[in-house]
């Protein structure tokens, strides 16, 4: 069975998270600390966390900083504002996907098997962007099968969410992707508020390209598109 790691310091949100999962054939792991995630992340070895923001012992931004640092696991960061979103972003920290309460524990589980789906490598297409292969553009190189991005010949540490808003973008360089599309490669709900997380996620992969920003290019009002003469 598929193990989710719930790290929720709120009993009863935990209760009703691991409920929802449970029913759709899931195993789960609970941890009301942070200290206690990072010790069940690595004795476990789940598939997905869903991580609290705000955790005694080690917060979330703590906790993930330090998943990161040794893994790629898939992690959906659970917080308690739309604003935090912004300051995970600021700070870098490498989610896949954020989840603003009050939430439904069904869209919770929809975000979940999202995630999986990508992190697992289906060979379908997601969002209608087409199956797995290796695309280049310029410098930038999406592997959606290894779930790796090179730049320059060297690889960036980058988030399953990321490589895959990367290669929806690479199928077709110079092509604008408006928010929704992006979203729906992404495997995110369809919700206006949603489209946010591409934002997030754009914010990041720029701040990794560094000095070949660039090739990540706005259009204001429309969406993004990959540059190759950037």
């Amino acid at each position: 069975m598929t193990t989710i790691l719930i790290v929720e310091d709120e009993a009863r949100l935990g209760d009703i998270l691991e409920e929802y999962l449970r029913r759709e054939g899931y195993a789960t792991e609970r941890a009301m600390t942070g200290p206690r995630a990072l010790e069940l992340w690595r004795a476990a070895r789940p598939a997905l966390m869903l991580l609290d923001l705000m955790l005694p012992g080690l917060d979330g931004l703590e906790v993930a900083r330090r998943v990161r640092a040794e893994s790629a696991l898939p992690i959906i960061m659970l917080t308690a504002r739309d604003e935090e979103v912004d300051r995970l972003v600021g700070l870098g920290i490498g989610a896949d996907d954020y989840v603003v309460k009050p939430y439904s524990p069904r869209e919770v589980v929809a975000r979940v098997k999202a995630v999986l789906r990508r992190a697992g490598g289906e060979a379908s297409s997601v969002g209608g962007f087409g199956v797995q292969t290796l695309y280049h553009v310029g410098p930038l190189s999406v592997d959606t099968a290894a779930f790796e991005v090179r730049l320059d010949g060297q690889p960036l540490d980058v988030t399953v969410a990321e490589v895959r808003l990367l290669a929806a973008l690479a199928r077709e360089p110079g092509v604008v992707r408006n928010r929704a599309e992006l979203l729906s490669a992404l495997g995110g709900l369809e919700r206006g508020t949603d489209e946010r997380a591409v934002d997030a996620h754009v914010k990041n992969l720029r701040r990794k390209l560094g000095v070949r920003e660039g090739l990540l290019d706005t259009v204001r009002g429309v969406g993004y598109r990959l540059r190759a003469d950037a």
